[in-house]
């Protein structure tokens, strides 16, 4: 780590594909490895043994919470607890933003949250508003809204080409959970 003030920059994972949360792992990897301060918080998932999380919990400087039931969501009709959860996932988010520790605050599935009628868009702008300066901010998940893309400052989009699903092959431990 420089001595040098650090900028912190909105990124944004979104897509049909397979691959945004991975991707954003592997950005809390190289910030960890290099001893920056990492927090990883899931919408909409709840299952411990997903492998990400897994391996992530060994790493130091990162911190996890999942903020989700370990089942889906309906999309167009969540159900109670669902909401309940991406309200405390959204309210621990404002909270670790405005305390700025983390160097790299990564809001996984948000997006989803939002698609899915758990958040409004306008609290995700909100969220977007109150980011520090130096922090580093990555949204992931399907749908991201044309005022998220407008606002941030790197969109990767993940499409899907091909995908074994469609052939019927199962998720696979250590591949797709």
């Amino acid at each position: 780590m420089n001595g040098a003030a650090r900028i912190g920059l909105l990124q944004v994972y979104t897509g049909d594909g397979k691959g945004k949360t991975t991707a954003a792992v592997g950005l809390a990897l190289r910030m960890a490895g290099h001893g920056f301060r990492v927090y990883l918080l899931q919408f909409m998932k709840g299952d411990p043994n997903y492998g990400e999380i897994l391996a992530l919990r060994a790493v130091p400087k990162v911190e996890i919470l999942q903020s989700g039931l370990p089942t889906f969501v309906r999309k167009g009709a969540p159900g109670p607890e669902d909401l309940r959860l991406a309200r405390a996932g959204l309210e621990t988010a404002r909270e670790i933003l405005s305390a700025g520790r983390h160097d790299l605050v990564i809001l996984d599935e948000i997006l989803c949250a939002v698609d899915y009628g758990l958040l409004r868009e306008s609290e995700l702008l909100d969220l977007i508003d109150r980011k520090p300066a130096q922090v580093e901010l990555v949204l992931t998940g399907r749908n991201a809204p044309a005022e998220v893309i407008r606002r941030a400052d790197l969109v990767s989009e993940i499409r899907e080409v091909n995908h074994p699903y469609r052939r019927g092959v199962a998720a696979r431990e250590g591949i797709e959970y």
